[in-house]
């Protein structure tokens, strides 16, 4: 800060010029009103009202539609004949899509295992209703194949930061050897022969997951992989 007379420099809380004795006016420092770039503090939670609102909508077609699918079966045939069917179904269309939005935060590692145990139970009840005997030997084993994998690999997305590429072609390698596991259950089920279609799956998955596994050994193409597709 400078004397506005003589232009002598003057000492931080100076009261007058030491030379001439002019007063020092304190300038006073205008306020900016610029937007801040960035917000002081956190955004409010995402108001969610209208999704649940949505999710009852749907749930109380849902629930008309299956009451008059029984109400006519029940009319037409005195039993609950192909409506049991509709009411399973929609039971499982509703925890697969419509359970998960009534909460803030999808947690794949908690709402897939009910899925997959929902699915089951539709497809027990089809064997039961049917007469069957093709869902303790079949369709058990492949529902929960197809829950274990698909919970290992939302796992390797999620939660695996180190070695992702090659775990990623271990897994492929399993998928592959899983399709002929679920063959060997339709073979001793229906007496299907065996090797028929699995053998592709096998040669397919796991060509690819031997070259991912292999490329996580050479540090070039490892960099490239993971460069092009994120792991």
């Amino acid at each position: 800060m400078y004397c506005v007379y003589c232009g002598v420099k003057l000492q931080d809380g100076a009261e007058e010029c030491p030379l001439c004795h002019t007063p020092v006016a304190a300038v006073p420092v205008p306020e900016t009103t610029e937007k801040a770039l960035y917000p002081d503090r956190l955004p409010e939670r995402e108001k969610r009202h209208g999704i649940v609102l949505i999710v009852w909508l749907l749930t109380t077609v849902i629930i008309a539609v299956c009451l008059g699918c029984l109400i006519f079966c029940l009319r037409t045939r005195g039993e609950t004949a192909w409506s049991g069917y509709v009411l399973t179904g929609a039971a499982l269309v509703w925890m697969t899509l419509l359970f998960p939005l009534l909460f803030s935060r999808y947690r794949p590692m908690l709402f897939l295992p009910v899925d997959f145990a929902c699915l089951a139970c539709f497809l027990l009840y089809i064997c039961v209703k049917n007469g069957a005997d093709w869902f303790l030997p079949f369709a058990f084993p492949v529902t929960g194949i197809a829950a274990v994998l698909t919970l290992f690999g939302v796992a390797i997305f999620r939660y695996i930061r180190q070695g992702r590429l090659r775990v990623l072609g271990l897994y492929l390698v399993l998928i592959g050897a899983s399709f002929m596991l679920i063959e060997f259950f339709q073979h001793i089920t229906f007496g299907t022969p065996m090797f028929v279609w699995s053998l592709y799956c096998v040669c397919g998955f796991g060509a690819l997951g031997l070259f991912l596994f292999v490329a996580t050994l050479i540090p070039p193409l490892h960099a490239h992989l993971r460069k092009t597709f994120f792991f």
